[in-house]
Formats: structure tokens, C-alpha cells, sequence
């Protein structure tokens, strides 16, 4: 099982990943081992996470998201807490 995440930094900008595991990789990032991106932005929280079933599929929902601008990411983000 992997997961597609969006982490919010404290700059506010947006930080999309793929992982099997969402917590210990939340605090890799916390921690400064995520990568340079969240490592300069510092992380705040986890505001969006999705299931796949495999990792190919988990990077192309990646690929995709990333490729989105802002306000498009903001409202999966705001469609994913209503449900």
C-alpha cells in the first residue's frame, strides 16, 4: 500500500510525496531528513493523503498533482475534508 500526501510548510506553499508509511515519513520532514524542499520550508502538517494500491500508481497521482497549480491543489485539499 502506498500513500500520495500533501504536506502544508510553514511558508505556506505545498510539498506532494509518495510513501508506505505517512507518519514516519511526516517525521523524517519534521525531522530535516525529508529532502532539501521541506528541510528549507519547515513543515506544519499533513493536509491531504490518498491510498494506492501500488507504487506505480502512486506516482502517477503524484506526477499529476504536482503538475497542478495552487488553487487547484487547495480544493482536492478542501474536497478531501468534507468527506
Amino acid at each position: 500500500m502506498y500513500f500520495v500526501y500533501i504536506i502544508e510548510c510553514k511558508d505556506k506553499s505545498l510539498y506532494t510525496g509518495i510513501t508506505t508509511d505517512i507518519e514516519r515519513r511526516f517525521r523524517e520532514h519534521k525531522n530535516g531528513m525529508g529532502g532539501s524542499y521541506t528541510r528549507a520550508k519547515k513543515v506544519i502538517k499533513i493536509v491531504y493523503k490518498e491510498k494506492h494500491p501500488n507504487r506505480s500508481s502512486a506516482l502517477k497521482c503524484e506526477a499529476e498533482i504536482k503538475s497542478w497549480n495552487r488553487t487547484k491543489k487547495l480544493n482536492l485539499i478542501k474536497l478531501n475534508k468534507q468527506k
